[in-house]
């Protein structure tokens, strides 16, 4: 089959078919970044290490789907993009049962890390391949169909998370991807079969390929392993940290002068891509991170179970999938810069509002910000999508939505690492404080604690682990409100980056051409 005559579109039960297996399949890839945020307290009891240890499964899943993605477009016309979205979805299957049957963390974590490489194609060639499979007047209604699909996920993911977590056993988050992904490669293959895309032999940028996998991996662990060893009083760290720069630096020299770059960093000379660019990486690293943070202090402070700190959170997919559809209406004919401000300061507001919270705040107040954060999600991504495919040629634009993807997903995981080590911090510092006038001296503390003592009829021993605890909590809370108000801050801080470019309003098409790099 010539690129000169690509198949027609499908109609009937074989688009219907079609379309559900391949949203399917990036269902199934959404869902496993969003259902193991409420498993990880689950996960770091079973294996017998500590919760900062098991948010590893998550930052490094991201970390390894970053450095995948740059290479989905050289394996796409290397193997075919229909042989590889259905490979991609065996190996992903193939991987989840073996984060399944992990006896231990490192056995998981290698299980993740493939996981995380093979998923790297899904998102952009399930979207690739419904935009073939649509007619092209229709291409709008398989990119909402598509979006929709993505956006189920924050709602499922944590819920569904909960629920599997609590009455069966965390292994089995990772088992449900695998009736899921047979089903999906199967019905793919048989309707896709004959709509394979052109294949060629193209050079790989094997330098820029390894320097890439280098000094992310190093910058990955540093982060992950800083708090454990210390930080830079640890000469593992040390090392870490010079390799990490080190290598980020031939890195850009190596990508700045290769011809076939496996990063194209010469878009960022365009204004559009480096403003746009930086601001949706700093924005999803500063969401992500916080996403992971909520159900780790709802189970370890206020006696969430996995299946209730799920439900809490799942609510964050509802006004985003009601309202991505007319998003889809409306940006065509709007200024994306005017939705992309709407949605960060949209963040700043609900993450203000979570700095109210205290020990023990309702469950209302902990949906609600929660509920409203799906308004800004859905004035997030595609604007500034738009922004950054804006005036790009049309041979430019897999190169620059694979590197804004990349940027977000590695952004994604720093975030998360950077947020989980800030919220220790604070913690440890909040209840230093609280505690500086704990001491037998002190009047008002003896008289509080004589007090807890009477009405709970306890020992001694007994009241002071009660005061322990209750400063516990309180400083986790203190220090959760920090991170809060300081990512609120960000948000707004990053909004002139939106400013400095000047979109087209025809971004809105090219964002519809690259959506996969939004989500």
């Amino acid at each position: 089959m010539s690129a000169s005559s690509p198949p027609g579109p499908l109609t009937g039960a074989r688009l219907a078919i079609g379309t559900i297996a391949v949203s399917l399949a990036m269902f199934m890839n959404v869902l496993d970044s969003s259902i193991a945020n409420v498993a990880i307290p689950t996960i770091s009891g079973e294996l017998g290490v500590s919760v900062d240890e098991g948010t590893w499964v998550i930052t490094i899943f991201a970390a390894a789907n970053a450095v995948s993605i740059p290479l989905t477009g050289w394996l796409t016309q290397r193997f075919g993009q229909v042989r590889l979205f259905v490979t991609s979805i065996l190996l992903f299957v193939f991987a989840s049962w073996l984060c399944g049957i992990a006896p231990n963390l490192p056995t998981l974590l290698a299980a993740r890390i493939l996981q995380g490489a093979v998923a790297g194609p899904l998102a952009p060639l399930s979207q690739a391949l419904l935009l073939g499979a649509w007619p092209r007047q229709k291409s709008a209604t398989a990119l909402a169909l598509w979006s929709m699909t993505a956006l189920v996920g924050p709602i499922a993911g944590p819920s569904l998370g909960g629920w599997i977590t609590y009455d069966y056993n965390w292994s089995w988050i990772f088992y449900i991807n695998i009736p899921v992904g047979f089903f999906a490669a199967a019905v793919t293959w048989f309707v896709f079969r004959d709509r394979e895309s052109p294949v060629r032999r193209l050079p790989i940028d094997t330098v820029g390929l390894l320097l890439l996998v280098l000094w992310v991996a190093s910058l990955q662990i540093m982060l992950d392993k800083g708090k454990d060893l210390d930080w830079f009083n640890s000469p593992v760290i040390v090392a870490l940290g010079i390799v990490a720069l080190v290598g980020f630096a031939f890195f850009l020299v190596w990508e700045l002068t290769e011809a076939n770059p496996i990063v194209d960093l010469r878009l960022f000379t365009q204004r559009n891509f480096a403003g746009g660019t930086i601001a949706i990486s700093v924005a999803y690293g500063m969401f992500f991170g916080t996403l992971v943070l909520l159900p780790q202090w709802m189970q370890g402070y206020l006696g969430y179970r996995a299946i209730d700190s799920g439900l809490a959170t799942a609510p964050l997919g509802i006004f985003a999938i009601l309202l991505t559809p007319v998003m889809g209406r409306i940006l065509p004919r709007t200024d994306p810069r005017y939705l992309a401000t709407l949605a960060f300061v949209g963040f700043a507001v609900v993450f203000m509002m979570r700095t109210t919270f205290y020990s023990d705040v309702s469950h209302w107040d902990l949906v609600l910000p929660t509920l409203l954060q799906g308004i800004p999600m859905a004035m997030f991504f595609v604007p500034l999508t738009a922004i950054i495919l804006s005036g790009l040629p049309p041979e430019k634009i897999p190169a620059a939505a694979g590197l804004s993807n990349f940027g977000r997903t590695f952004c994604g995981a720093v975030g998360t690492s950077l947020i989980s080590n800030a919220w220790n911090d604070r913690t440890i510092l909040h209840h230093v404080r609280l505690t500086e006038q704990a001491s037998p001296g002190n009047p008002i503390f003896a008289q509080q604690l004589d007090g807890a003592r009477s009405l709970l009829h306890l020992s001694p021993d007994s009241a002071l682990a009660f005061f322990n605890t209750s400063v516990d909590s309180q400083a986790a809370v203190m220090g959760l409100n920090d991170i809060f108000y300081v990512s609120a801050i960000i948000f707004i801080a990053i909004i002139p980056l939106i400013w400095i470019t000047r979109p087209s309003r025809s971004g809105g098409d090219d964002a519809g051409a690259a959506a996969a790099g939004a989500h």
